[in-house]
């Protein structure tokens, strides 16, 4: 995947027409077809290089792998249930959101639906429609003092809870990843679950759809709730198990919901709907003037600075990627899946577990980038799909390759200010070791040999093992490049180890035939890093 060379970008759906004027301005091409059919879908994707949707379209394995261009599927908006990512990451294609796009349209929307579930007011609404005088049929209740649990704390959800404390409510919830120290300071008193069904009046639910969180509210938690609980979802249709829902609302164990989202999109089974205690909405969340205008801007300036490598922000698959843009951890990037390479090609094999350690307080939190970056080294040539920063590691997995990554603050001298990445093939003698000097990677060592001065890994290289008595190597490569016609840019040599010395050679070009010099060698491979 060719970053930088995007051209074409097709929008499936209706978004703001800021979103094509971003894009145009920023020098792609732009085809707004919303409403395509999927057979439709497959024929215009062939030749994009990014795609553009919101909650419709249905970016499928099969939709990926008709995109022969695809490089990125932007997502105007934060859910990413209609894409699969798992198959865009297996073939290299970046997925990135907007999580901040359409956040307060949400929570409002959500704040409103709790308001209409206390007071009834889409059924007096309609009663008055009718023709109606319904003054005793719709007593409702204060949200003052009743208990909200709100159950996921990202930015949806704190927005709702400091909102409905406004109403005098007292706001518990629960979430894996936020600490009850932060949700504390915007008022939310973290439970487990089991304390929180028979504790609240209302729940509201702003979890994505996973494994974890699908039927999260179901029979079994209906029957722990306070009789009456009143629910709402305005997140994903299937986190709320709407067969248990139903029976609950049935028997009185719920007393109302207020859903915004449905398992299947439109409902083809309208008990729900139908149901007197259920308002909804045709999926709304994010159906505000001022959330899609958000939400397309925000996705055309994110492809728009990705094109010209400005930086990428919203990535949902691919984060070690977005670090390949800053200009400091580029040349790390750059040095590790060189190091890959190396050591993959020396090692002779693909398979197996590899340690990448970093040294040094400079490199404390680059595992997480570089180890992709080492597994985009080592498959590089030895797989038919292209290995990239976003499927390298997923990809490393299915060849049966291992990567881990250690770290120690204390690098040796005289790369204790800069930091040291090493490469290990663990059950054999295989390690490669390098740094960055300026923007160029070099390498510092390999298999215990070390390099007084540093061998930049650029461009083409050729890199021989020989005994250091013998010097007739480099007069038989000196033979070799004039014949090619290519020079030799730079050469160094290693420290002595059992007799034996590296060197590693930069060329201005690589060399057609290494049969001559083969035999002056006890081993020679020749790269293009």
């Amino acid at each position: 995947m060719a970053l930088g060379k995007l051209q074409k970008v097709l929008i499936s759906e209706s978004l703001d027409p800021c979103c094509r004027e971003i894009l145009q301005a920023g020098g792609l091409r732009v085809q707004e077809k919303p409403g395509l059919s999927k057979e439709e879908l497959l024929r215009e994707i062939r030749d994009c290089d990014g795609l553009i949707v919101r909650s419709a379209t249905k970016v499928t394995a099969e939709v990926l792998e008709a995109a022969e261009r695809l490089q990125v599927v932007g997502r105007a908006g934060t859910g990413v249930d209609n894409v699969d990512v798992e198959a865009a990451t297996r073939k290299g294609v970046l997925v990135m959101n907007t999580p901040t796009g359409n956040s307060l349209s949400a929570a409002e929307l959500t704040c409103g639906m709790i308001l209409c579930l206390a007071r009834q007011i889409p059924q007096a609404a309609a009663s008055m429609k009718e023709g109606k005088w319904d003054r005793k049929k719709y007593m409702g209740m204060e949200l003052n003092g009743k208990t909200l649990a709100v159950l996921g704390l990202g930015r949806i959800g704190r927005e709702v809870a400091t909102r409905m404390q406004a109403f005098g409510m007292k706001t518990i919830g629960y979430d894996p990843i936020i600490t009850p120290d932060v949700s504390a300071t915007f008022g939310v008193e973290q439970l487990p679950l089991e304390q929180i069904w028979p504790r609240c009046d209302f729940i509201t639910v702003h979890t994505p759809l996973l494994p974890s969180t699908t039927g999260l509210l179901n029979d079994s938690t209906f029957a722990k709730c306070r009789r009456g609980v009143q629910v709402v979802n305005c997140a994903r249709g299937g986190i709320v198990d709407e067969g248990a829902l139903l029976r609950a609302l049935q028997s009185g164990q719920c007393g109302g919901a207020a859903l915004d989202v449905f398992t299947q999109e439109p409902p083809k089974d309208r008990d729900l709907v139908n149901h007197p205690n259920v308002i909804s909405c045709p999926h709304l969340g994010a159906s505000t003037r001022e959330a899609q205008s958000r939400c397309g801007k925000e996705i055309a300036m994110q492809i728009v600075d990705m094109a010209t490598g400005k930086g990428l922000t919203g990535v949902v698959n691919g984060q070690a990627l977005s670090k390949a843009f800053a200009p400091e951890t580029k040349p790390w990037i750059t040095l590790a899946r060189a190091l890959g390479t190396v050591l993959c090609t020396a090692g002779k094999q693909v398979q197996g577990s590899v340690q990448v350690c970093t040294l040094g307080t400079p490199l404390k939190e680059a595992g997480s980038y570089l180890m992709p970056a080492v597994a985009v080294g080592m498959l590089a040539g030895g797989t038919q799909k292209e290995v990239t920063l976003v499927n390298a590691t997923l990809l490393a997995q299915e060849a049966g390759l291992k990567v881990t990554t250690t770290h120690s603050d204390v690098a040796p001298e005289p790369d204790s200010s800069t930091g040291l990445v090493q490469v290990s093939l663990q059950g054999t003698p295989h390690q490669v070791t390098g740094t960055v000097q300026g923007s160029t990677p070099v390498l510092r060592q390999i298999n215990g040999a070390t390099f007084k001065q540093p061998a930049p890994l650029s461009g083409p290289v050729l890199i021989y093992r020989a005994k250091a008595s013998d010097t007739s190597a480099l007069a038989t490569l000196t033979g070799l490049l004039s014949k090619a016609g290519a020079q030799l840019l730079s050469y160094h040599s290693s420290s002595t180890v059992a007799g034996e010395q590296w060197s590693v050679v930069g060329l201005s070009a690589p060399l057609p035939n290494l049969a001559e010099l083969k035999s002056r060698v006890t081993e020679v491979f020749q790269l293009h890093l």
